[in-house]
């Protein structure tokens, strides 16, 4: 077994969502891996998924492609 600790970056929704109440967050922490990372959101709808980082990379290409 290997301890270590892992990197993570938290942020409140406010400064991104309208919606968001004063105490939603989001925050990601990377596997120690480093092949992907864990996300949570508490907001209106709590979410939690876990992500690679490929999968991460198609889901950038598919919102950039909705977005124009």
């Amino acid at each position: 077994m290997k301890k270590y600790k892992r990197n993570a970056v938290f942020s409140k929704l406010k400064k991104y969502d309208y919606t968001a109440g004063e105490a939603d967050f989001i925050e990601v922490t990377e596997w120690g891996n480093g092949d992907g990372f864990d996300v949570e959101i508490v907001g209106k709808i709590n979410t939690r998924f876990q992500m690679t980082r490929g999968g991460y990379d198609a889901l950038k290409k598919a919102v950039n492609k909705l977005n124009k």
